[in-house]
């Protein structure tokens, strides 16, 4: 392979397929806005900052090629130089990893509410985020390409971080939604495909943030690592936005009481996690026999009245599932009518 295949060739194709990811990335954020969900501010500015940053990181790549390509077409020494996009790569994609990080780890709080996950999480995510700024600043300074295997040493610890945090963080929320199932089929749904939102972040980052580390360590006066350290960042951010967009056809398969729950748990929409805690959830069972009398044949409807009179027995079965939420089943030979008190 000859110099021009091992560096703009493959700078290029990173490029190339960075813009794909863009378009991508702004087709969802047209999307999101469109479909006009109640979300949090937070949430709200977090999508508008990614989108602003891969906006601006995109045209910057392209730009950079620009200026290899054509601008310094007759001119092959400015192939050892990195122009400002170069080192501003790794920056981008510390800030729109870290942004994600700490997303998914709020998603997680919301249905844990372990401080001590929390924590550890974010401590994780901050040292990964000033290697990322490191690395970049460092090569910007440097500006030699020749000399860019100097900042090795950061760009190892700085992506092997960056894995670590992405696979602790899917393998924490995967856990934590598998074990939230409550065996009702629409709630079920919407976890599984969270959970699969969940590993789709992880997992495509992580190939790509080792592919960029095996090939700057192998190769590091190429531009292979180019191929996949400049669409990480799309990959972050086409991700998390599939995770908020797939409200869409959660929202089709399921009642709107249920999917504002949901949002509630996931922290789209402002509200405390509705995800009840291991207390909470523990059913006490009982069975009343009730005989007729007049006082309470008076305090039931007409529906019920003609149930009673039909047979003279009537069973209540309750179900304590929460402080301030009881299944009541009442009950006769000819008819079954069941009530939710809240």
């Amino acid at each position: 392979m000859g110099l021009y295949e091992q560096t703009l060739g493959t700078l290029l194709v990173g490029i190339f397929f960075n813009t794909y990811l863009y378009g991508i990335v702004s087709y969802q954020f047209a999307a999101y806005y469109q479909a006009k969900f109640n979300d949090r501010l937070p949430v709200k500015c977090m999508v508008w900052f990614l989108f602003f940053l891969d906006t601006f990181h995109s045209i910057a790549a392209i730009y950079m090629a620009w200026v290899y390509m054509v601008t310094n077409y007759a001119n092959p020494t400015a192939l050892q130089y990195a122009a400002w996009p170069y080192p501003f790569t790794p920056i981008g994609t510390a800030v729109a990893a870290f942004v994600t990080h700490m997303f998914l780890n709020d998603r997680i709080y919301r249905l844990t509410n372990n401080k001590v996950l929390y924590g550890i999480i974010t401590a994780m995510a901050l040292p990964t985020f000033a290697l990322g700024i490191a690395c970049g600043v460092k090569a910007w300074i440097i500006f030699v390409i020749a000399d860019m295997p100097l900042i090795s040493g950061l760009a190892t610890a700085w992506l092997s971080m960056q894995v670590i945090v992405d696979t602790f963080i899917t393998g924490t929320l995967s856990i934590v939604l598998w074990r939230a199932k409550t065996g009702w089929p629409a709630t079920d749904t919407v976890l599984r495909r969270l959970i699969q939102g969940a590993i789709q972040t992880g997992l495509f980052a992580s190939i790509f943030s080792l592919g960029d580390l095996i090939t700057f360590l192998a190769l590091p006066t190429t531009n292979f690592y180019g191929m996949f350290a400049i669409p990480i960042g799309r990959i972050y951010s086409n991700t998390l936005l599939d995770t908020l967009l797939v409200r869409r056809k959660l929202k089709s398969q399921m009642t709107s009481s249920a999917f504002e729950r949901t949002s509630r748990v996931m922290g789209w929409i402002p509200g405390e996690s509705a995800i009840p805690t291991p207390a909470a959830t523990s059913i006490h069972f009982g069975v009343h026999r009730n005989l007729q009398d007049n006082a309470e044949a008076a305090s039931l409807d007409d529906k019920d009245t003609r149930e009673k009179e039909t047979d003279t027995r009537l069973w209540r079965t309750t179900w304590k599932l929460s402080k301030s939420h009881t299944i009541e089943l009442r009950h006769s030979p000819m008819q079954l009518v069941m009530m939710i008190r809240t």
